[in-house]
């Protein structure tokens, strides 16, 4: 029995090194990606400051929501099936921020231009992408990978990156 456990112990360690290394690289392509874009009315300040505000509460649930997803497809039929409720949270706080407008939520393809955020880089391509517009959506927006979950941000903006595989080497090493 003492053996199964090492061995399984093992596997996992040659996995971290190997994902360890794709991690390290913090180079993302084309493939299994699902970004999450939340584009604002206009440039103005009134108008990026609630686009922000709607990102707080779309993220806070989104990383409720997906806490267990371990696949692509778990986390792409997850955000569809919460097209709705997403809505509803980014008019909430629209309405809430005395806003005129209401958002536009949707699930799509779309071409992304070469993009680096705290150190990642994420190539430019045709990704599959959550899009959330807040009234005309032509002003500036924020951007983050839903999944693989490789950011979720906190009041900080700090990046955080959160592989189930690490925190169980954490765990055990």
């Amino acid at each position: 029995m003492k053996k199964i456990g090492y061995i399984s112990l093992i596997l996992i360690v040659i996995s971290g090194i190997i994902c360890g290394g794709c991690v390290d690289n913090k180079h993302i392509s084309e493939g299994e990606l699902l970004r999450l874009h939340i584009r604002a009315d206009s440039n103005s300040d009134v108008d990026q400051a609630v686009k922000l505000k709607v990102r707080d509460d779309i993220v806070a649930f989104l990383a409720s929501q997906n806490a267990d997803v371990a696949t692509f497809d778990e986390a792409y039929e997850k955000i569809s099936s919460l097209l709705h409720a997403l809505r509803q949270i980014a008019d909430m706080r629209l309405k809430e921020e005395g806003m005129s407008y209401v958002s536009s939520v949707k699930l799509t393809r779309e071409y992304f231009p070469t993009r680096s955020y705290n150190g990642v880089v994420v190539d430019s391509g045709i990704y599959d992408a959550l899009i959330i517009e807040l009234g005309s959506g032509q002003g500036d927006n924020w951007w983050c990978v839903v999944y693989p979950p490789l950011c979720y941000l906190e009041a900080t903006n700090d990046f955080k990156y959160k592989s189930k595989l690490k925190e169980l080497i954490d765990k055990y090493f």
